[in-house]
């Protein structure tokens, strides 16, 4: 079966997605359509922007979803998921992708997303940082024990978790899980807490927004972050998709998932190729591929 996986934060780059606008009629309709429902030119800052322009928030999701989403409309016939998946910000991609959602109505979402996103990040200081070489139960344990929010946020792939919350508690689950053995503990350069109670505030306001746009039934099922499931009930993706804010990305249990339900190829569509390696530390036989750029 043919899995299609997308993205999520931190797969931007500078010049993204201008090599689709400039050789793709459809993709040059979908970047102008963008920057109208966005009210600003994403196009310039994804083009001829800098790294910094990129890392913002309310620049980066929608970037990379566009760059995506335009991606899978430019393979045509070619784009036949069986079954989709995305890293946090790459669910609502892969949403677009099976038809639960439109493009229009995609990229808004994205937007409120990113902007309450923000916000909730502005409330108080908080981070996140990635934790190398210690077992996901190890690091579970040590977060619930420390007297400070701090709690995982992604499951990665065996071996790679990253955890969230607030400066302090970062600071102190580093030292502790150093101390338990983990090979690394990375402070990731992040605005805020994603995954974690402290995204309280963006998960409320993105309830409003998702109850108010119409979601339909997909060609195939998503594996949501929120429980690693295929979930072809729109009103049960609604409920997950708003979880996902304050809840951890299983994405190592949604791996798993697909190939025991029967993936055999996954294509990862948009920037960079970071779900590949996280596919291929599951299970090193995997078949992956990856679609950056205008296939032309």
């Amino acid at each position: 079966m043919k899995a299609y996986v997308f993205p999520g934060q931190g797969a931007q780059f500078v010049g993204m997605g201008k090599d689709l606008y400039e050789n793709s009629e459809l993709a040059k309709e979908h970047f102008e359509l963008a920057n109208d429902i966005l009210g600003f030119k994403i196009t310039d800052l994804m083009f001829e922007g800098t790294d910094e322009d990129l890392r913002q928030t309310n620049v980066t999701q929608p970037a990379i979803f566009l760059h995506s989403v335009i991606l899978a409309k430019t393979l045509g016939n070619d784009f036949k998921p069986q079954m989709v998946a995305g890293h946090s910000l790459g669910e609502f991609s892969a949403l677009v992708a099976n038809g639960t959602l439109s493009f229009e109505d995609g990229l808004r979402l994205v937007a409120q997303r990113a902007a309450a996103m923000q916000k909730a990040c502005e409330i108080e200081p908080s981070t996140m940082a990635a934790i190398i070489g210690l077992d996901d139960e190890t690091v579970v344990k040590i977060c619930k024990e420390i007297n400070e929010i701090v709690v995982p946020a992604n499951f990665n792939c065996p071996g790679q978790l990253v955890i969230s919350g607030s400066m302090k508690g970062i600071e102190i689950a580093c030292e502790k899980l150093l101390a338990a053995g983990a090979k690394r503990a990375l402070p990731l350069k992040v605005g805020g807490a994603f995954h974690s109670p402290l995204m309280e505030p963006a998960r409320v306001e993105l309830e409003e927004a998702i109850e108010n746009t119409t979601f339909s039934t997909p060609i195939c099922p998503v594996y949501q972050n929120v429980n690693a499931m295929p979930i072809s009930d729109p009103e049960e993706i609604k409920k997950n998709l708003v979880s996902q804010l304050t809840a951890p990305v299983r994405f190592t249990q949604t791996m798993e998932n697909m190939i025991a339900d029967g993936a055999t190829l996954f294509t990862e569509i948009g920037p960079g190729k970071v779900i590949q390696g996280l596919v291929k530390k599951v299970d090193r036989k995997m078949e992956t591929a990856g679609v950056d750029s205008f296939q032309g």
